[in-house]
């Protein structure tokens, strides 16, 4: 079994003149980040990669976890997909058994419930379709190789927000 972890980046500010890409992480979005890296730490253990949208808020966000694994910083996960994030996840290596994608709505949450199967927690689902805030966390396990998680569906056993 892999685990996949699908994070929103933390809450961010608007300032004025500058471009969506470059928006930064406000003090909550700084706060809720850290408090994710150590949920991520205490309940699931060591990440193994980490593929992370460009934005500044996204790559904030995951120096803000303390979470420290290769990283791959990718620009189709900002505004990408469901099927461009899941691209992303068939190239990691098949050695990594945990792996973080953060990124944005509405690709990521779109992303974990696609991948959601007939076995996953059924309050996580409804929590996920209710709305994925910020910081939001979606915990999958996946059977199978990276490369097949487009075509295979996955566990979906958590998901939160730790602020």
């Amino acid at each position: 079994m892999r685990t996949l972890i699908l994070m929103r980046h933390g809450k961010s500010s608007y300032p004025d003149g500058v471009d969506d890409h470059e928006r930064p992480l406000d003090e909550r979005g700084r706060r809720q980040a850290a408090a994710a890296g150590d949920w991520i730490r205490e309940h699931v253990g060591d990440v193994g990669a980490v593929i992370c949208s460009t934005a500044t808020r996204t790559r904030e966000t995951l120096a803000r976890t303390g979470i420290e694994a290769d990283t791959r910083f990718e620009s189709a996960i900002y505004g990408g997909s469901p099927d461009d994030i899941l691209g992303e996840i068939a190239e990691t290596d098949s050695e990594v058994r945990t792996l973080l994608v953060v990124g944005h709505a509405p690709g990521v949450p779109f992303t974990a419930l696609i991948l959601a199967d007939d076995e996953s927690d059924p309050a996580a689902v409804a929590w996920l379709r209710a709305g994925f805030p910020t910081s939001a966390l979606a915990v999958l396990e996946v059977g199978g190789d990276w490369a097949d998680v487009s075509v295979t569906r996955a566990t979906l056993r958590h998901a939160l927000r730790v602020d």
